[in-house]
């Protein structure tokens, strides 16, 4: 078990940030981390070098957390409709899944990159109705994602029930005449 302490020079999501002091095994850190440009060996000249590497991360966090807040008002803003199949008794063939959503905000938004998870699903939706739902931008930034799912046999009865209630309430349909035989 021999490990050895290193300061990241890069974001490693599994690791740590820039400026960050942490142990790792040496292979990895000897065939990984230092060819790559990843990490420094902690000797006292790097350990100088820290500090300016804390700057460029508080820069580099500053910056995106400002791009987050400003794709966050954007994503709560949008109004997004989805379509989805039921049949008579209401039961939905398909469901709207998570990667249906982020397709549609990067179509809708003309996005270049949004993390693939950021769209939160604890389950696919199946139900019509509108949906709230929390999108996961950077650790201080979450979006509300307002959603719409509609089903066409709903609108079409929708529809139906509408014309019947706006239509001619006063024209009555004639009855049956019951006769008695005696």
């Amino acid at each position: 078990m021999a490990n050895t302490e290193i300061i990241l020079t890069a974001n490693i999501p599994s690791l740590g940030a820039e400026a960050d002091i942490v142990k790792v095994r040496r292979g990895y850190a000897r065939n990984y981390l230092l060819p790559q440009g990843k990490a420094l060996e902690v000797t006292k000249s790097s350990l100088r070098q820290v500090n300016h590497l804390r700057a460029k991360r508080a820069e580099r966090e500053a910056r995106e957390v400002t791009a987050a807040g400003e794709l966050a008002s954007k994503i709560n803003k949008l109004r997004l409709s989805f379509t989805l199949e039921t049949g008579e008794t209401g039961k939905a063939f398909g469901s709207v899944t998570a990667k249906d959503l982020h397709d549609r905000i990067i179509a809708e938004l003309k996005l270049e990159d949004l993390p693939k998870h950021a769209v939160a699903l604890e389950r696919p939706i199946k139900e019509t109705g509108d949906h709230e739902l929390p999108v996961k931008l950077h650790p201080d930034v979450t979006a509300t994602l307002h959603i719409k799912v509609v089903s066409p046999a709903v609108e079409k009865a929708e529809k139906v029930e509408r014309a019947e209630d706006s239509g001619d309430a006063d024209e009555r349909k004639p009855r049956r005449r019951v006769t008695s035989q005696a």
